[in-house]
């Protein structure tokens, strides 16, 4: 475990944990931040030349130097340490594997052999920290067929590739791509479970070791049954849209002035609610309903449910169905989430200092916990903003070296 963190304050389940974030973009950095925000000490390094582009993208929100930055990466990039790095160069080398070896874990986003062009392969980079684990996140993963290792990957590209984005939509329509950035957000989640699991084996044994996780297979990997249909069945599973290719009610359903979400997949659902319309669920001719999709009850049945919601508004809806314990929520945009009486009481949007910004305010901590909860000390920095810090008081190099490098570019 690292010692002597920079972290200003103790808090979370991952207090005393120090990573090492040199990705860029979404889904491996979204893996350190989300580390931060359970209490280890990230440092994220950036190009020295080159700020990361996730920075600019996206809706920008106003600096107080007159710049702007991205609403992403002011949600995004929260609790870390910002330091820039020129890891091509000699001394810029140097100071990298210096950062390694006073690391627990090591997360990088890159085509592979990146590294190695630069003399940081993992054999060298572990020589200096046997303890380390290194997580690479790549499109394609670290071996394979030759002909893919080197093919660049953005969150659309796994998502087609993964096998996921051929299932997504309507079946009438082609294929799209989940949103925000559902590849890239996956990606992360394994990103830091992984490099978690390993953590602990570390701690166990002093043995440290490298994670290959390729986005692809991360998205493949929640295909549920996709796969076993595939070689068991010979059946390829198609674009089905909202509704569930098996039973019904489980689609989205207009309404008034807007539209809900109804999901019955118990028979007890389904039976409340043939209830609500005044059928008999015990009549076979409503019983074949639930699952003869296209078949003359099952099309009856939707019409007349269809016709039920459209007589009445989102909140009469919403109240109705769970009064009788139907499952169904309302299609929430931002400002509906925002205005949410159970968001508000959950407190899920709070407000945070930013360095770039100011005062800010979007979503908070998720997920919580009892004895260690996490918090938000810091929003986000300008890049570099804490070369000294890191490169001073964590390195030990001369204030004047730091300004030197600096000046040079290696910073």
């Amino acid at each position: 475990m690292a010692r002597n963190t920079l972290v200003p304050e103790t808090f979370g389940p991952l207090q005393g944990v120090r990573v090492l974030s040199t990705g860029s973009v979404i889904a491996q950095p979204f893996a350190a931040a989300l580390a931060a925000q359970m209490g280890a000490e990230v440092i994220q390094v950036e190009n020295a030349h080159s700020e990361d582009t996730w920075r600019g993208l996206g809706l920008k929100v106003p600096t107080k130097d007159g710049g702007s930055v991205g609403t992403s990466w002011l949600q995004e990039r929260r609790n870390e340490f910002n330091v820039s790095l020129d890891m091509s160069t000699p001394e810029g080398h140097e100071i990298f594997l210096k950062l390694a070896e006073r690391a627990d874990i090591w997360m990088e986003s890159s085509k592979p052999g990146s590294y190695d062009k630069w003399g940081l392969s993992d054999e060298v980079v572990q020589a200096r920290n046997p303890r380390l684990v290194i997580c690479h996140v790549s499109g394609y993963g670290q071996d394979g067929d030759p002909r893919y290792l080197r093919r660049g990957s953005y969150d659309m590209i796994g998502q087609a590739f993964g096998g996921s984005m051929y299932q997504t939509g309507f079946p009438e329509n082609a294929p799209t791509r989940a949103t925000p950035w559902t590849a890239d957000y996956i990606t992360a989640l394994y990103c830091l479970s992984s490099s978690l699991a390993a953590y602990i084996h570390a701690k166990e044994t002093g043995v440290g070791q490298s994670i290959d996780l390729a986005q692809f297979e991360a998205v493949h990997s929640v295909l549920a049954g996709t796969m076993v249909e595939w070689f068991q069945l010979g059946s390829v599973r198609e674009r089905s849209g909202n509704r569930s290719p098996a039973f019904q009610p489980y689609d989205v359903f207009a309404a008034k002035d807007g539209s809900i979400v109804m999901a019955a997949p118990a028979d007890s659902n389904y039976l409340k609610v043939c209830d609500m319309l005044g059928l008999d669920g015990a009549d076979p001719y409503w019983i074949s309903a639930r699952t003869a999709l296209q078949e003359v009850s099952g099309l009856e049945f939707d019409a007349l449910l269809r016709g039920f919601c459209e007589e009445r508004t989102v909140a009469e809806l919403v109240e109705q169905l769970n009064e009788r314990g139907i499952p169904c929520s309302a299609v929430l945009n931002s400002a509906d989430a925002a205005n949410d009486p159970h968001y508000q009481a959950r407190g899920i949007h709070m407000e945070w200092e930013d360095e770039q910004v100011g005062t800010i305010k979007g979503t908070g901590l998720v997920p919580r916990f009892s004895e260690t909860p996490s918090k938000i000390w810091r929003g986000t920095t300008a890049r570099g903003a804490d070369n000294l810090r890191i490169y001073h008081e964590l390195l030990g190099y001369p204030v004047a070296e730091v300004e030197r490098m600096s000046a040079q570019g290696i910073l």
